[in-house]
């Protein structure tokens, strides 16, 4: 047994014409309760390592966590603790009250397990609420809701300057019920990377390395945040009702829209393809923006009263959902470089030569190795 900076070395021996064995540490296979004839199962990661784990520890008893509350707790506090929760983890939650469970505490619970991905309610009684996790170790893949992500916020921007643009209550009040979508799939992702990096089992399930859930989690934060912009334009609508808005500027909002929404889809092509010359195209791009966003500012800040506050309001989260495709940018740069480098690394070294063998004269190429046999 050879160890290093805390790791146990084991020599690879070849047995028979094909296979090659490692023994396993007698102290790790005793305390595991394994021993001759038991299974342990392999998984292959993708910086080239294996993680090993007996074959029970892939069929485990459900984890069930204990939530003690109180009945008048804050509606907004008490969703709050529960999203927590829910980030965490636990495949079983149990929500108790020291007394007889309120109607208002059930249903802040009920609306919480309905807004979530995964949460469904198993068991009532008097003083408590139990919600089982569904999906379980199942998860939709993180790519998939990033990607869903996006289309749903683009489609909230588009709405919201819809609804701002012809002073549409309607539209607006959708808009903002659509970001508890939005909200849902970033706590969803949350959730699944919390997960991935507390177990490798978990990780291996996702088919993810430790360096993509950082870059996807700051992916769906950058989308969830560009969806409450969505919201406050939308919001702006109550404001210009029966107001009386020069078409130029609002033609000229209208088209920074389209010009941020085009950043946004580039930045987000540029996480998934690592296509670095398109992300400095984007950051170069949203540049530009900024600058002509500080021009529209002063001739809207020429206006007087409500109006101008609401145009000023628009044009700032016009703005911050280009400068979010920017940050998008930046982390499909580094994402990226960090790829580059994962894929070298999985590149074999070259072996060094074997004691005893001899070296190849300078400028004279070693004699080509015999063909195996069989």
């Amino acid at each position: 047994m050879r160890t290093s900076s805390g790791y146990e070395g084991r020599r690879i021996q070849r047995t028979g014409g094909s296979t090659f064995i490692v023994s396993l540490p007698k102290s790790w296979v005793r305390d595991r309760g394994l021993g001759a004839g038991d299974v342990v199962l392999f998984a292959p990661r993708p910086d080239g390592s294996l993680t090993l784990y007996p074959r029970e520890a892939f069929t485990p008893s459900p984890q069930r966590r204990v939530v003690s509350i109180q009945n008048g707790m804050d509606r907004e506090h008490l969703f709050r603790g529960l999203v927590s929760e829910y980030i965490a983890g636990s495949d079983l939650l149990e929500v108790r009250t020291p007394e007889r469970m309120s109607a208002k505490t059930r249903e802040v619970i009920r609306g919480f397990a309905q807004h979530m991905i995964g949460p469904e309610i198993l068991e009532e009684s008097s003083e408590s609420m139990v919600l089982q996790d569904v999906v379980g170790s199942n998860p939709l893949p993180l790519p998939s809701v990033l990607r869903r992500m996006y289309h749903m916020v683009r489609a909230m921007q588009l709405d919201a300057m819809t609804a701002f643009g012809t002073r549409d209550l309607a539209i607006a009040q959708d808009v903002q019920q659509r970001d508890w979508e939005v909200d849902r799939l970033h706590w969803f992702v949350q959730k699944q990377i919390t997960l991935a990096l507390r177990d490798q089992r978990q990780l291996a399930t996702l088919g993810l390395t430790l360096p993509e859930c950082a870059t996807f989690l700051q992916v769906s934060k950058t989308l969830e945040r560009i969806a409450d912009h969505a919201v406050r334009i939308s919001s702006v609508t109550e404001l210009v009702q029966g107001s009386n808005i020069p078409r130029a500027q609002t033609e000229e909002l209208q088209r920074l829209s389209r010009t941020a929404l085009d950043l946004l889809e580039s930045a987000i092509e540029t996480v998934f393809q690592a296509d670095t010359e398109k992300a400095n195209q984007v950051l170069d791009e949203g540049q530009q923006l900024v600058a002509h966003r500080r021009k529209l500012l002063n001739e809207i800040l020429a206006r007087q009263g409500r109006v101008a506050v609401a145009l000023a309001y628009v044009l700032e989260s016009l703005e911050r959902t280009a400068l979010y495709a920017c940050d998008l940018a930046e982390i499909a740069l580094n994402y990226a470089v960090e790829r580059e480098l994962s894929q070298a690394m999985l590149k074999p070294a070259a072996s060094p030569p074997r004691k005893g063998a001899p070296r190849a004269a300078e400028g004279v190429p070693p004699p080509a190795a015999p063909l195996p046999s069989g």
